[in-house]
């Protein structure tokens, strides 16, 4: 038994070795073809870069080397160069750049202050400096720095050692050594030390990085060349010819032309992010508001750019050129006729009656069938003493919101016929209507029985009550609580934005405003909407609701740039850009009402109607006039304490065929309980100097 098992054992031992060897001969032909596959693969990958090698280092030789040069060749641009021009529609020049000559200051890199209040008296030998805008507080600085060790000295040594103890911070001890300059130690500055303690706050001021203007008004030629000839011994002074907006109509116009940022300023911090994600350097010069902004990659010009060889000298690569031109819409002739006008009744109607309110008034010329816009200004009127001032308030046209009153009822007439509240032709008592609990609403007179045309004509206001009524779908007793759907609200505020009331115009200008909408839902509010007594729009949504009525029903996205040409091409020869009309919507209603409520607007301004006369007696015309309540914070704590009233009109001229739209809105003429015969007539007188002075030039 034991034998047997001794022979089992070693034949399995056999076995064993036999499956071992079997194992290591797999193992090594398994190697031995990863080896082979692995070779393969490093030839495989070898010759790819040789050939790859060999196609950039022979075939591609000369293009690699160039562009090697190009990624290691350091650009600079230079200086900003003028921006293009502004012309009005008719080729008129409104904005050019001028020639400054400049003296500057660029702090160098480790200069002292003591080395800088040297240079500061010795600019201050070259140059005269207007030092009255020198300050008290700038000069105590100055003498700080002058007497450094006397300024210590003036600090105890209890001072210092809260110091030490965290007590005082460094500012605690700089506000102890200001407080501490007395009167006497400022008298022993003279007029030299004076001027040279102003130059030095200019060297410092705003960043430290940006070229400081020391002088760029009424620098004379010696000045210049004085300054120019020793900018080896004044380290960081020295001249250029810069540039300066140069407003041919002199304030005509001129807030909504904008500003341009100073070579001093840079970029305003308030626009940082949106022009350096533009590409553009702090130090750059840019448009800041208005027309400037808007347009800013049109206006802007292209900088010189330089290669900065090995040697520290500099290359042109490609030459600086002025921004290119832009035209607007505006007829600037026109423009400053209706500045003057409104400026001249401003001042006509604060010495009338009950116009201690009134402050401003608007106009906007337009026309209906493209958008553009010929004229638009904006005038406040504050008290000066004994005198009275005038302020521009253009940008008021798209900020500011008014109270529009019955100007609206062309709209609401078109709520009605749309929903079938109101039949064309339809008859009406113009009879007051009482809600319980409200306080009774009436027309301005009681005109008896009258169709949809009369009512537009005479403004009736409870024509309109009863067509917001039956758009609420609620049943009318006189005197009984009143239950309106709330889904007349968004039908009529629907329909008025087709016409731009409400919404956004689209003007071409940054800060468009909306104008204020009502959040309550009260039934009687309703009936206020329909005549124009809730919701406030601005007066260029006023003036693009006209607009919409006049051409049939297109909203046009008004405008104010006609044109791009390429500056270096002069006299406007190479249009680069043209503005083209845009129809924003079509209101969805039918021509047939359309034309009904144009034929209202039209007896608006025949004889009898509430418009008669505003544009002139020789010309048939469209219109509507408003007269709401409005109201003021006079004392300016938060909260409404006036009542007053503010009267608005729009008109399109001729009638058949309209060519112009005028909107002239008189915010807050009189006090609200001031009859209408005893309120300034400012907003008629307005209107019919500026429609005449317009025929005066297009007819």
């Amino acid at each position: 038994m034991k034998k047997s098992n001794k022979k089992s054992t070693r034949f399995s031992k056999k076995i064993n070795k036999y499956k071992y060897h079997r194992k290591k001969i797999n193992i090594e032909e398994l190697i031995e073809k990863r080896y082979t596959i692995l070779v393969v693969i490093i030839v495989i990958f070898m010759s790819i870069l040789l050939i790859r090698l060999f196609y950039i280092q022979i075939i591609r030789n000369t293009y690699y080397k160039s562009a090697l040069k190009t990624l290691t060749v350091n650009i600079i641009e230079g200086d900003s160069t003028p921006r293009g021009r502004i012309y009005d529609r008719n080729g008129n020049i409104i904005v050019d750049n001028v020639s400054v000559k400049t003296i500057y200051y660029k702090k160098p890199s480790k200069i002292t202050t003591k080395k800088e209040i040297e240079l500061a008296y010795k600019v201050g030998e070259y140059i005269d400096v207007d030092y009255s805008k020198l300050t008290e507080s700038m000069l105590k600085k100055f003498w700080i720095l002058n007497n450094s060790k006397e300024a210590e000295k003036r600090i105890t040594d209890e001072e210092w050692k809260k110091l030490d103890l965290r007590k005082l911070t460094i500012d605690d001890i700089e506000d102890l050594k200001f407080e501490r300059v007395t009167d006497e130690d400022l008298s022993s500055y003279d007029e030299i030390d004076k001027e040279a303690c102003y130059i030095y706050n200019l060297m410092n001021k705003g960043y430290y990085y940006t070229e400081k203007n020391i002088k760029n008004k009424d620098v004379t030629d010696e000045e210049f060349a004085r300054i120019a000839e020793n900018i080896d011994e004044l380290s960081g002074f020295n001249v250029k010819l810069d540039w300066e907006r140069d407003y041919k109509y002199g304030n005509v116009f001129k807030t909504i032309l904008g500003n341009v940022s100073s070579s001093e300023s840079g970029i305003p911090y308030n626009l940082k992010d949106y022009y350096l994600d533009k590409g553009y350097s702090l130090t750059d010069r840019v448009g800041t508001s208005y027309i400037e902004y808007q347009y800013e990659e049109y206006l802007k010009g292209e900088k010189a750019k330089y290669q900065v060889n090995s040697d520290g000298t500099y290359t042109e690569i490609s030459k600086g050129s002025r921004g290119n031109d832009i035209v607007l819409t505006i007829d600037i002739e026109l423009q400053k006729a209706v500045e003057e006008i409104l400026e001249e009744e401003l001042r006509i109607a604060k010495n009338e009656p009950n116009t201690e309110y009134f402050d401003k008034s608007y106009v906007i010329i337009s026309d209906p069938n493209t958008g553009e816009i010929l004229a638009m200004a904006g005038k406040q009127i504050i008290e000066d003493g004994n005198e009275y001032k005038i302020l521009d308030y253009t940008p008021g046209v798209i900020t500011s919101s008014v109270t529009p009153g019955s100007i609206v009822k062309g709209a609401s007439h078109i709520v009605g016929y749309n929903t079938g509240a109101l039949k064309i032709g339809e008859i009406r008592n113009d009879a007051c209507i009482k809600i319980a609990a409200t306080p009774i609403k009436c027309s301005l007179i009681e005109y008896g029985n009258i169709n949809d045309i009369e009512a537009l004509k005479y403004s009736s206001n409870t024509y309109q009550f009863q067509t917001a009524i039956k758009v609420g779908e609620a049943t009318y007793k006189y005197n009984a609580p009143l239950k309106i759907n709330e889904k007349a609200f968004d039908i009529y505020r629907d329909t008025f934005k087709q016409f731009g009331l409400g919404t956004y115009t689209n003007i071409d200008l940054p800060n468009e405003s909306l104008g204020y909408k009502g959040s309550s839902r009260l039934s009687g509010l309703l009936l206020d909407f329909s005549i124009g007594q809730y919701d406030t729009y601005t007066p260029i949504q006023i003036n693009q609701y006209m607009s919409t009525i006049a051409n049939d029903g297109d909203r046009m996205q008004p405008y104010l740039l006609k044109a791009v040409f390429d500056s270096k091409k002069e006299n406007l020869k190479e249009l680069i850009y043209e503005t083209q009309p845009k129809v924003l919507n079509k209101v969805d209603t039918s021509d047939e009402y359309l034309q009904r409520v144009k034929l209202g607007l039209k007896e608006v301004m025949s004889p009898g109607g509430t418009g008669y006369g505003y544009v002139g007696y020789e010309y048939t015309a469209g219109g509507k006039t408003g007269t709401a309540q409005s109201f003021l914070d006079t004392n300016l704590d938060g909260k409404i304490d006036t009542a007053t009233t503010t009267t608005t009109f729009s008109a399109f001229v001729p009638f058949d065929n309209p060519e112009v739209v005028f909107t002239v809105i008189s915010p807050d003429v009189a006090p609200e309980d001031v009859t209408y015969n005893g309120m300034s007539k400012v907003n008629t007188r307005i209107s019919q100097k500026v429609s005449k002075k317009y025929f005066e030039i297009y007819r």
